[in-house]
């Protein structure tokens, strides 16, 4: 007589399995909307410029590409501008963000510089990294 041992069920193992993939499906949308969140770590308050300090403002609709990578190149002059020079980001798909756009003209991907009493100082769309400091240093070089 041979006796035999039940098989480990498949059940758990897919339960386990799609609890794994919701967990990772969860986690990839919650790191999507993180990315697509306005300003991504920018200050969005726009009552800023003109309050003492120079600002650069960038016009910026999640919904396009250029915004996004005008911030990546801002990313990258941030620190060396920091205490001179407020960076500001207008979301377009807010409203005081597409009435600031539309007062001004511009759209995603614009970058506008304000002296340090709000007036205009340059106006850069989709400027790469060496434009973006060229005009930084010119509006607002020491």
């Amino acid at each position: 007589m041979m006796l035999t041992t039940p098989e480990a069920s498949p059940a758990p193992r897919r339960a386990w399995l799609r609890w794994l993939l919701g967990l990772t499906a969860a986690a990839a949308a919650a790191l999507y909307i993180w990315q697509q969140l306005p300003g991504a770590g920018y200050p969005t308050d726009l009552t800023r410029v003109g309050a003492g300090t120079p600002t650069l403002v960038l016009t910026h609709d999640n919904g396009f590409v250029a915004g996004g990578e005008v911030m990546e190149r801002m990313n990258h002059l941030r620190a060396d501008y920091a205490g001179r020079v407020d960076f500001l980001v207008a979301n377009v798909k807010v409203p005081l963000g597409a009435a600031f756009a539309q007062r001004h003209g511009v759209r995603d991907g614009t970058v506008l510089l304000f002296s340090a009493d709000g007036r205009p100082a340059g106006v850069l769309h989709q400027p790469d990294s060496a434009q973006l400091r060229r005009a930084l240093d010119q509006a607002f070089g020491d």
